[in-house]
């Protein structure tokens, strides 16, 4: 009986390696959370695993990475529907360097059909090419005109256990959740926060008063669930638009969060999550006006700043009259992560103590966090204007740069050099103030210094600009060649913003 049981499991190993040999390309199918999505791929072999080779922001790559249990059936040429292979495993993109190599040598044996591709550094070097290997769970042999007409081969060894299994499923569920509210940029709500708590508690220091942790933390809670709210409605209005699909060449810093292109998330789910938390942000703020002004509706400055921040929020992108397609979306992040989040926070952190707001100094130390808050939208949108165009988001980069030739970056990017330049003008002048008014601090100097990145980061954009305007550049790469601007504008306000703070922690403690 033994003899048997093997000689049955070698036939059938024999039949399996016979109709992947025969193959060499597959059916894929990927699903997250109810959104399925199939391609058809070229495998090469590697013992019992399957290798392809795709682009990363590709649908397939973008589920496998949230969850990694896919489904590939094999139907070689001239079985007539009679023969082929069902097979369920685990996928992974390939880290290893070596493993890389071997991968690409063993699918260019399969097909040259990506080998452009393949050979593209660029690519590459950006994260846009990449290889994954598919280790089975479960291979099913089909022949319809066999008894039995289906065989299993199992692999138990390439199955995880159900601990690991669980935390893969949790993590990364996490993970596709903050890049739904898009956390890393989190720091546009950071800085404005901090720097209204700092200069509250300047204040309530040279006062001799006590700072109040628990408003704090009540109000950074509130503006962080107002930044997550609008990103989401964001995405969700710009699926809405067809925007997100119209563009062709994402990045981490444009082009939204890409849950809903990528079928990780449904767009219910993504307005849904706006709503709750825009809900978040309204309670939080109605509690804080409870504990400063008596009542929940009591009409408090803070009142009217909450409501404006959650209207701007709201109609960036989702209506009635969607802010960042009429041109006004800028003035509204400038607003909402400038003077409305620093003057909300310094009021709720100042009036239950102090018994009086002085709201002129955080209103001008605002100013060059508003404008280079503004500014990462700005440059963002560069790599965004022929889908923004195209959509109808006739946001001010889009009206400045097209014209009936296409599209001309040089007047919106000398908007972006000035923008620069009057943000820093404003952090010298906050230092200078001290010498004719009681405002201001001489120690925010040191905010200057991220003004040094500029030069480099000026000259890559116009660099950028001038072969933007060769008819022979390549679109598909080009505005990848931008993000390192993208970067240093983030950082730039980031720096700037946390700059400003240590400035009036220094002031108070050696004043």
């Amino acid at each position: 009986m033994p003899d048997t049981l093997d000689k049955s499991q070698t036939d059938l190993d024999a039949r399996i390696d016979q109709l992947l040999g025969t193959g060499g390309r597959t059916f894929l199918a990927t699903s997250v959370g109810g959104n399925s999505s199939g391609a058809s791929v070229f495998y090469a072999r590697d013992g019992d695993d399957l290798l392809f080779f795709t682009f990363n922001p590709t649908r397939k790559a973008e589920q496998i990475r949230v969850n990694p249990r896919v489904q590939l059936v094999v139907w070689p040429d001239g079985q007539h529907g009679i023969r082929g292979l069902q097979i369920d495993g685990f996928c992974s993109r390939i880290r290893d360097a070596r493993e890389v190599e071997v991968a690409k040598e063993k699918i260019l044996k399969v097909t040259d059909a990506f080998e452009d591709y393949m050979n593209d550094e660029f690519l590459s070097r950006n994260n846009v090419t990449g290889y994954y290997r598919v280790r089975p769970s479960t291979i099913k042999y089909i022949d319809f005109h066999a008894d039995p007409q289906f065989e299993w081969k199992e692999y138990p060894h390439n199955v995880p256990g159900v601990l690991r299994q669980a935390a893969s499923t949790l993590s990364s569920r996490l993970l596709l959740w903050l890049r739904a509210l898009r956390a890393p940029f989190f720091t546009a709500t950071l800085v404005p926060v901090l720097l209204g708590g700092i200069l509250a508690w300047r204040q309530l220091f040279i006062a001799g008063l006590d700072f109040d942790w628990t408003l704090f933390w009540l109000c950074l809670g509130g503006a962080l669930c107002a930044q997550a709210a609008t990103n989401l409605a964001n995405d969700f209005g710009d699926h809405i638009s067809r925007n997100d699909e119209i563009n062709q060449t994402p990045s981490p810093f444009n082009g939204g969060s890409r849950v809903i292109q990528a079928g990780l998330l449904e767009p219910w789910k993504v307005l849904a999550a706006a709503l709750f938390f825009f809900g978040l942000c309204v309670a939080c703020g109605l509690y804080i006006n409870l504990l400063v002004g008596g009542s929940l509706l009591a009409p408090t400055p803070l009142l009217w700043i909450g409501l404006a921040g959650v209207l701007l929020g709201a109609a960036y992108t989702l209506g009635p009259w969607r802010l960042s397609y009429e041109g006004m979306g800028e003035i509204a992040i400038a607003l909402g992560f400038g003077p409305i989040m620093v003057l909300g926070a310094h009021y709720v952190l100042t009036i239950p103590v102090a018994g009086a707001w002085h709201w002129l100094e955080p209103a001008v130390v605002s100013l060059p966090v508003a404008i280079l808050v503004l500014l990462i939208v700005w440059i963002n949108q560069f790599q965004d204007a022929p889908a923004d165009y195209k959509s109808g988001k006739h946001n001010w980069v889009v009206r400045l740069a097209h014209n009936s030739g296409g599209f001309d970056y040089h007047s919106p990017f000398q908007w972006y050099v000035a923008l620069n330049v009057m943000a820093f003008v404003l952090v010298g002048s906050i230092a200078l103030l001290p010498l004719v008014t009681p405002i201001g601090t001489a120690w925010a100097f040191l905010a200057l210094l991220p003004a040094l990145l500029l030069p480099r980061s000026i000259a890559r954009g116009w660099d950028w600009i001038s072969r933007a305007d060769n008819e022979s550049v390549d679109w598909r790469r080009h505005p990848y060649e931008l993000l390192p601007v993208n970067v240093t504008t983030i950082g730039i306000h980031l720096l700037t913003g946390l700059l400003l703070i240590t400035a009036y922690g220094l002031d108070t403690v050696a004043g």
